[in-house]
């Protein structure tokens, strides 16, 4: 579904609520030409309890992380954005959605240092389901190992959530739909598994769950930490920082993706390699349970990680 189709009129931009149309830019944004942003993608979901943002304060956490990576001055505090992130929901009753908060270099100058431009914040929120597709989560999906390698750590951080990274992702994402695939697998520079394009991945082997760490050169995912939480209160073994093989994804027993926007949504296949028997797997099925369980507020555990609009 595009912009066009959704029922979005608002953006808070700057410390002001501005028409969708108008959240404009310069064409000589700094941003624009060097990827000189960072950014943040959350969910508000629609729970028995009303609606409210998952994990918003570990989002915010590593909005102001990846800011002062890149010397990013957020001119606004952690109170005043989760304040106009809620009235935004309010003001486009939003009861569940996808929230986006990017802090960027603005309009100034156009050379490389951005010491002179200024840091222009945004928020914007609109209705997306499933990432990868509502049927993704029960029938799970088809993908490929790219030929493109995740970066390493030693060239540009990968511990922070910043815009010009994502050119990786989108490079292997964009490969892997051409080749008749829903997502891709990333390899790091060793050729160990790093991540999906916008993913966390996790394996399972003998009812034991393994997911690659932060030596693999990955984004470690509020998704990823939450359902670690969940499979080790449901009795599971995790193995965290795990260094996985690209033939071991092919041996697994069952293999899914966790992140903000695809949730927890199982992989059957790999390279045409069925995964298991090719259907979502019981541990996967168990997790993605307890994380709608979770996040739907069917539960009174872990409260305090939701902020009720």
């Amino acid at each position: 579904m595009s912009f066009e189709e959704m029922d979005v009129d608002t953006i808070w931009k700057n410390g002001s609520f501005v028409d969708w149309e108008d959240a404009t830019t310069h064409v000589l944004t700094h941003a624009l030409h060097y990827g000189t942003g960072v950014f943040e993608g959350a969910r508000c979901y629609d729970t028995e309890n009303g609606p409210a943002l998952f994990r918003w304060e570990e989002h915010l956490d590593r909005l102001f992380d990846s800011a002062k990576m890149y010397d990013l001055e957020i001119d606004h505090s952690r109170a005043e954005l989760t304040n106009a992130t809620l009235e935004l929901l309010r003001r486009q009753d939003l009861e569940s959605g996808y929230i986006r908060p990017i802090a960027y270099y603005g309009y100034n100058s156009l050379g490389v240092s951005p010491k002179d431009c200024p840091t222009d914040v945004a928020i914007a929120a609109w209705p997306w389901g499933t990432y990868l597709g509502e049927e993704a989560l029960e029938d799970g999906v088809d993908v490929m190992v790219s030929s493109w390698r995740k970066h390493a750590s030693s060239q540009v951080p990968t511990n922070v959530k910043t815009t010009g990274l994502y050119v990786n992702s989108m490079l292997a994402g964009e490969e892997a739909r051409r080749n008749g695939y829903v997502e891709a697998i990333v390899l790091n520079k060793e050729g160990n598994v790093a991540e999906g394009p916008g993913e966390n991945v996790f394996l399972v082997d003998d009812g034991e769950i393994y997911t690659t760490g932060r030596a693999q050169s990955i984004l470690e995912g509020i998704t990823r930490d939450t359902v670690i939480t969940l499979a080790r209160e449901n009795g599971y073994t995790v193995h965290d920082e795990a260094t996985l093989s690209r033939g071991q994804l092919y041996t697994a027993d069952e293999l899914f993706f966790t992140g903000s926007a695809a949730e927890v949504t199982p992989i059957r296949s790999v390279d045409d390699t069925e995964i298991g028997p090719g259907t979502r797997g019981p541990v996967t099925e168990e997790l993605q349970d307890a994380f709608f369980e979770l996040v739907e507020r069917r539960t009174e555990e872990h409260d305090d990680w939701f902020t009720y609009v």
